[in-house]
């Protein structure tokens, strides 16, 4: 169903009364909680069950890195299949190797290669859901619902970052690992299900066009154009800022609470980030951000800044938690102005490639974060957090100097 045939959509209600739309969030929920409880599952299986954090860091790696780095051709083949036929790929194929994993889970196979090969399989389909879903969404509602539409989109990842870390745990802790992944599966294959309530289309792209060209066209499109280049460039800046917090409020939760309190008070905080993200995502859907997405991203990148040094640095475990709370208030409006900019100032035919290839270099600041981190905590945590500010400062910068204020400048 094309955009232009909706009506004009004006509320969340309005919104989630399209059957489509509907079908698509349950999909996206559904699949991203699998997603995160997985993410957790798989390091858990790794360290308790093989007894082996050298196999729990690797396969926490191979879980992304390998979709990461073949984002340019799945782009491609979302524009090719359609966004519709490339989720239901991911999904049914994240089931059947979840399943794989429960079913090795079950019989104590503890092969590292073949734990790594199935980790590396399911990340390679991801790219397909991540960008599809987020490539179809446009083509499901009405421009003047699309904010609306991401708000609702970010709220989602708030409440899965949530949920699926806490499920995971309650469920491997008391049911064992093969029950874990049982779950996971099924969950993937509910989200299967969803999809099969979305009309499928195919793109308007020549079958024949050949895949490599058109991932390196849309790598070329994003690197070069200045709206697409922007946005890769200012949050990937903003996020170093997110890989450091990842180490460092551990870090800081296991000074102020030895032992088990630490990992819990760690828990917690990330916990209320993802609410209060997903809270102010959907205030900001309700705020029209259309034509004022850089004014957004801009000023919760400079607010992430002030938060997380002067708030964050100064003031201990209360500054900390009050500065995490406002870096998880930005996200929302943030997230939700780059999603909404990047849809609004992207060809509808070239959309796939544009943002699998664009969340892949957003993400690429949150390892090189982690590293700085890593290599900066031990020598001063007022300095990390200093890092931490300065890259949000420098986000801040890049999306108001480079991203084009004029809508024909794209």
């Amino acid at each position: 169903m094309a955009p232009e045939s909706l009506p004009h959509l004006t509320s969340y209600r309005q919104l989630l009364a399209t059957a489509e739309v509907r079908a698509l969030l349950a999909a996206t929920l559904l699949s991203r909680l699998a997603g995160r409880m997985f993410a957790l599952a798989i390091v858990l299986y790794g360290v308790t069950q093989v007894h082996s954090t050298v196999l729990a860091g690797w396969l926490a790696f191979a879980a992304v890195a390998p979709g990461l780095i073949i984002s340019p051709i799945a782009g491609s083949l979302i524009d090719r299949v359609g966004s519709a036929w490339a989720i239901a790929v991911d999904m049914t194929g994240s089931a059947v190797f979840v399943a794989v994993v429960a079913a090795a889970a079950g019989v104590g196979c503890t092969n590292d290669l073949v734990l790594l090969a199935l980790t590396g399989c399911f990340s390679l389909t991801s790219p397909l859901s991540f960008a599809g879903i987020r490539a179809l969404l446009p083509r499901l509602v009405s421009p003047g619902a699309l904010d609306r539409a991401n708000a609702l989109d970010t709220s989602i990842n708030g409440l899965t970052d949530v949920a699926g870390p806490a499920l995971a745990g309650l469920v491997f802790g008391l049911a064992g690992s093969s029950v874990a992944f049982g779950t996971i599966s099924a969950i993937y294959a509910a989200a299967v299900l969803c999809i099969g309530r979305i009309g499928w289309t195919r793109s308007s792209l020549p079958r024949l066009a050949p895949l490599f060209s058109q991932a390196w066209r849309g790598l070329r499109r994003v690197t070069t154009e200045p709206t697409l280049r922007g946005l890769a460039l200012s949050y990937s800046l903003y996020d170093v800022c997110w890989g450091i917090l990842v180490i460092a409020v551990p870090v800081v939760a296991a000074r102020h609470f030895p032992g088990d309190g630490g990992a819990t008070a760690a828990g917690l905080l990330w916990a209320g980030i993802g609410l209060v993200g997903g809270v102010t995502a959907l205030l900001t859907g309700q705020l029209r951000t259309s034509g004022r997405e850089r004014r957004f991203i801009g000023l919760g990148m400079l607010l992430s800044a002030f938060a997380v040094r002067p708030i964050a640095a100064e003031f201990g475990l209360s500054g900390l938690v009050l500065g995490l709370m406002v870096i998880g208030a930005a996200a929302g409006p943030i997230d939700v102005g780059v999603l909404t900019l990047r849809q609004r100032r992207t060809d509808p035919a070239e959309l796939g490639r544009v943002v699998a290839i664009s969340m892949s270099l957003n993400l690429s600041g949150g390892p090189i974060g982690s590293a700085l981190a890593g290599l900066l905590v031990t020598w001063s945590l007022t300095g990390t957090l200093a890092v931490a500010a300065v890259a949000c400062l420098l986000a801040t910068i890049c999306a108001v100097a480079l991203i084009p204020v004029d809508e024909a400048a794209i």
